[in-house]
């Protein structure tokens, strides 16, 4: 579904993905896991079409989002800076407005929102502004736009940060039920509990390249420790930093 190849960004004289390569195949599950600067939110942007990159090839389903964005939008929910919420606007008016950008009619717009609404458990929400919401409600928000016209992968950077242990269970369930359905799941996190509950395989990367890929036992094993954390700590680079 995603194939990624040597992929590179900088920003002025910093070069941020150094050849960054990686798949992710329909239905699965992918955890990027990295410390704060090793690149993960430049490598989902230019994912989603939202920066470009300088050289490398993306695609979703064979669709590249620099060159057929409308397209490649179509395949993706994205859940990133949930700040970006329109907060003079209520959640069903927010709702709407972005169903409309996906192209869906009144009605069909209108039974997206419904299910969404009773899958995030949005009722109390629906009719209020955004403005105030806690991190929690955001959330809910965000995904609930994410989801909205029923996309083949979601993209989730950093989802459980700032949320307490109501609205984690929430999202975990929500994006098990996702996954249940067929979707694929490309997240980034520094929750070890949160990557080994939801990833069929887990990404680390380190100063702008992939340096580790498999599942949590073969992190474990290939790093010859005994948890995920020590894994990603040793894969990572970072031992001296610990």
């Amino acid at each position: 579904m995603i194939n990624y190849q040597e992929v590179t960004k900088s920003f002025a004289k910093t070069r941020v993905l150094k050849g960054t390569t990686f798949n992710v195949a329909e239905g699965e599950s992918v955890a990027l896991l990295g410390a704060n600067g090793a690149g993960k939110t430049t490598a989902l942007r230019i994912l989603c079409g939202l920066i470009d990159r300088d050289g490398g090839s993306v695609s979703i389903d064979g669709y590249d989002p620099a060159v057929n964005p409308i397209e490649a939008r179509r395949l993706i929910g994205v859940v990133g800076d949930r700040e970006g919420l329109y907060e003079r606007l209520s959640v069903r008016e927010y709702l709407n407005y972005f169903g409309g950008l996906h192209g869906l009619n009144r009605s069909a717009c209108a039974s997206a929102i419904d299910r969404v609404v009773e899958m995030l458990r949005l009722e109390a929400l629906l009719d209020r502004k955004t403005a105030g919401f806690s991190q929690g409600e955001r959330m809910k928000v965000s995904l609930a736009r994410a989801l909205l016209h029923a996309p083949k992968l979601l993209v989730l950077d950093e989802p459980t940060r700032g949320l307490d242990v109501p609205s984690v269970r929430l999202l975990r369930d929500v994006l098990n039920r996702y996954r249940e359905a067929g979707g694929a799941l490309l997240f980034s996190s520094h929750v070890m509990q949160e990557v080994d509950a939801l990833a069929d395989r887990i990404l680390i990367m380190a100063d702008g390249t992939i340096v580790a890929n498999g599942t949590t036992s073969e992190l474990i094993e290939q790093a010859k420790v005994t948890g995920l954390e020590d894994a990603f700590v040793r894969l990572a680079g970072m031992e001296d930093l610990a």
